[in-house]
């Protein structure tokens, strides 16, 4: 049984490394990205019936680890490594957390599948992120932070693709829908989350119908 003033203090500690090491980013893997996943753990896990230290603690230091915001997959992991030996946390709970950290990611789809529930539900309220509203702004800030195009009609999504050609090829906002977003439904683990996703995922359906429309009319008008 954990000491809860001990678990406390260590998602304390997480929640400031997590806002120090992120608040200054502008690709939609920033500190409220962490704050919403957090919270979306914490909902799901009470549903799934899954330890929700280990899921809080693992949604708040996720993308301290994202290879996107590091050197390498490996550099980053090791910044959590070193952050988590530093605490006062079990050696089965340290791994656990890193576990889940280091396979989380969607990889262009060729992620390994999460091993526990709390591996599911931090998944699932990570994937949540990316869908929706929020997904859709935070697609075109990722976009715009690495230089892509919001939309080449002349570059086609990739039908398929190695975890280094989804991180290392120049892509699109848009082809991002069909190389990920529009896939993660099918994904979710979770009965709760693949409901919320529906919903995300008809209003990303809409907005691309919009967008498209308009797009339509502007070639018609030049």
């Amino acid at each position: 049984m954990r000491d809860q003033n001990r678990t406390e203090h260590v998602l304390e500690q997480a929640r400031a490394y997590a806002r120090q090491e992120l608040e200054r980013d502008s690709s939609g893997h920033d500190w409220w990205h962490i704050v919403r996943v957090t919270e979306m753990a914490k909902r799901l896990a009470a549903g799934e019936g899954a330890d929700s230290f280990i899921c809080e603690l693992a949604a708040l230091l996720h993308d301290v680890a994202d290879e996107k915001l590091n050197p390498s997959k490996e550099a980053g992991m090791d910044k959590v490594r070193t952050w988590l030996a530093g605490h006062n946390l079990d050696e089965a709970d340290r791994e656990h957390v890193l576990e889940i950290i280091a396979t989380m990611s969607y990889s262009g789809g060729h992620g390994t599948p999460m091993r526990t529930k709390e591996g599911r539900v931090v998944q699932d309220a990570d994937r949540l992120d990316a869908l929706g509203a929020i997904g859709i702004a935070r697609t075109f800030a990722y976009s715009g932070a690495k230089g892509q195009a919001m939309h080449n009609p002349e570059l086609q999504p990739r039908e398929q693709m190695t975890a280094e050609q989804y991180r290392k090829e120049q892509g699109t906002a848009v082809n991002h829908f069909y190389e990920k977003l529009l896939k993660l439904k099918e994904l979710m683990n979770t009965d709760a989350a693949r409901r919320v996703a529906e919903e995300r995922h008809r209003f990303m359906e809409q907005f691309l119908e919009q967008f498209y429309a308009e797009w339509r009319a502007n070639d018609a008008e030049v």
